[in-house]
């Protein structure tokens, strides 16, 4: 087994009916994050799968062996585990979680939609970094959680980011950009007004180069990244909600 998963880290599996939500947490983060979107939707009726991406919820030295392929077998898996069950598929994701809820919807135009919230595609700071970075030895540096406005709230994320693991997710988001055109999905697309991690304008880019007809951005006035855990947690619930539930009308 070896790896011990932090308390709060683990992954999540909420029974419900027959339409099953995959939700996924970010980058150095941990399922925590999602637990009460996830929580929220289950009390509503829906099945919600919650997994821990590879190396996450443990130690940096775990993710630093992880790649992005691995992450994307992670949530493939968890669309699989889903569909044992369900035969109406939903994603939601913040962050990277976000990026991957768009590559699945890239992969599976069958998903009945996505909900991406603060989604990263483009970080000209981290590639700028990066770059920097690994030119020397640094294998770790400061950590990316916690970008919350509400006060004495704290995300379960690691303190150091690897290195290494920014490579991936600037993959990931690479890939992610270069095929949004293959996104049909309906889209409910949350955006953060501050957010001191992913420019909010990724989620701009990502609602205008989608294909899909049914699309929409929600603005979140009161929240920064971590907008799951922050004051528009609620509204990210029920606006989700509202949103699953006028998709299964059609």
């Amino acid at each position: 087994m070896g790896e011990k998963v932090l308390k709060g880290a683990e992954e999540f599996y909420l029974k419900g009916n027959d339409v099953g939500v995959l939700v996924i947490h970010g980058f150095t983060g941990t399922t925590q994050s999602m637990r009460f979107l996830g929580e929220r939707i289950a009390e509503a009726g829906y099945t919600v799968y919650g997994p821990r991406l590879k190396g996450h919820g443990t130690t940096p030295e775990n993710m630093e062996k992880a790649s992005f392929k691995d992450w994307i077998n992670n949530v493939e898996g968890g669309l699989e585990k889903l569909k044992e069950t369900c035969s109406t598929i939903f994603v939601t994701g913040l962050s990277m979680g976000g990026t991957l809820t768009l590559y699945l919807a890239e992969k599976h135009p069958e998903i009945k939609g996505v909900m991406p919230i603060n989604a990263a595609i483009n970080m000209p700071d981290m590639n700028d970094n990066y770059e920097q970075l690994s030119k020397g030895d640094t294998r770790f540096v400061e950590g990316i959680g916690s970008d919350i406005k509400q006060e004495n709230v704290i995300e379960l994320a690691y303190k150091r980011t690897p290195v290494k693991s920014m490579s991936d997710l600037m993959e990931l988001s690479k890939q992610v950009r270069e095929n949004l055109g293959k996104v049909t999905s309906p889209s409910l697309i949350f955006k953060s007004e501050v957010d001191h991690v992913v420019p909010p304008e990724n989620s701009v880019e990502i609602y205008n180069r989608i294909s899909s007809e049914n699309k929409s951005i929600v603005e979140l006035k009161n929240s920064y990244h971590v907008a799951t855990l922050d004051n528009d947690k609620e509204l990210i619930s029920e606006k989700s909600i509202e949103f699953i539930r006028s998709l299964l009308k059609n």
